[in-house]
């Protein structure tokens, strides 16, 4: 499998300056090419490529392999549709490869190609981050955030025989409940919640001053909440995948995508709703499984919520309340995001002939 190492440059003030003008030239480089496929409804990276390379190499002198990898970026842009023309921001990020890149792990140093040449700077990262470079194959994609410079590195990472599984953990995401699982353990997102409305209440006074002061304030704190949620579905997802090995279980999710589409709140719940990033949380218990050899399953979320997992019984009047499940036929009663799991648990026993005949 692959993962992706986030690792820091430690430039001089030249070379920063060297890698800011280098992005910029490319970004430029990448316009260009994206004007003429557009001009001529060319946008396959080949056809491209004989259409523009040498015009590129002339006019923004740059060098053969970054031509190739500007070219690249034009096609990959287009291949989500092609309904409109594509531009690219001046520090967007551009994807380096060993021809233009190169590392000396052992001296936390780098060789990078920049539009001043060819420079030798040293570059930060934690151990983990050392130990997936290790590994690095591919593309490494230099991106400018806050005037600091970063790459985000491509790395093979061995994937282990999946475990000898013996039943399965169901997972129920929420907004209340992060994450319930069929055990009846689960993840409070109050924490979160909390933060969500101290960072809506600092930056609507903040918007309101409109002072210098209140808007360097606003950069400060910008990005503070996303790396918390961040941070926490780091916490959950690890958690998780931990409780699943330890027991030798897959896990269970629902297949949530669209939700947002689909699903409607009222006014006051919009933010928090928005707010919910069971996506990321979902793409963490997923690679983090896979590193450990756990199988995760994906099963309809259809009334998973409303079903009775003693009689069977699908009732809207199941729910009783957001926290409380209770049958309307049997009487059946439970926690309704450990229910909810309990289902999810249950669907994926049933319906995948892999596990088909293990217990509950």
């Amino acid at each position: 499998m692959k993962l992706i190492a986030q690792i820091k440059l430690l430039p001089t003030p030249e070379q920063a300056q060297a890698l800011r003008k280098t992005l910029e030239v490319a970004n430029a480089a990448c316009n260009y090419i994206s004007d003429q496929a557009w001009e001529s409804q060319t946008f396959r990276q080949f056809p491209l490529h004989k259409l523009t390379y040498y015009s590129v190499k002339e006019i923004f002198d740059l060098t053969a392999q970054m031509v190739v990898r500007a070219i690249s970026k034009v096609a990959d842009a287009y291949k989500l549709d092609r309904k409109a023309k594509r531009t690219f921001k001046p520090h967007g990020a551009i994807a380096f490869d060993n021809r233009i890149l190169t590392y000396k792990l052992d001296r936390l140093e780098l060789n990078i190609w920049t539009v001043a040449g060819r420079q030798k700077m040293s570059f930060a990262c934690g151990q983990r981050q050392l130990e997936l470079l290790k590994g690095q194959h591919g593309e490494s994609d230099l991106c400018m955030v806050k005037g600091k410079f970063y790459l985000m590195v491509a790395c093979d990472v061995e994937t282990p025989k999946p475990i000898d599984v013996e039943g399965v953990l169901g997972i129920d995401l929420g907004i209340v409940n992060i994450a319930s699982d069929s055990d009846g353990g689960g993840f409070s997102g109050a924490a979160i919640e909390d933060t969500r409305r101290k960072f809506e209440h600092r930056r609507r006074n903040l918007q309101r001053n409109g002072s210098k002061s209140a808007r360097r304030k606003l950069k400060k704190i910008s990005g503070k909440q996303a790396r918390f949620q961040k941070i926490t579905n780091h916490t959950i997802s690890k958690a998780i995948v931990q409780i699943a090995y330890d027991t030798h279980r897959a896990i269970a999710l629902e297949e949530l995508g669209g939700i947002r589409e689909r699903v409607t709140v009222r006014r006051k719940q919009r933010a928090r709703h928005a707010n919910w990033s069971f996506f990321q949380l979902r793409q963490y218990i997923s690679y983090k499984a896979e590193r450990m050899g756990v199988p995760v399953i994906f099963v309809d979320p259809r009334n998973t919520s409303r079903t009775c997992p003693e009689c069977g019984c699908v009732d809207k009047a199941n729910r009783k309340s957001q926290s409380i499940f209770l049958c309307v036929q049997c009487g059946f009663s439970a926690p309704a995001d450990t229910n909810a799991s309990r289902n999810i648990r249950d669907r994926a026993v049933v319906n995948l002939p892999l596990i088909s005949a293990l217990p509950g």
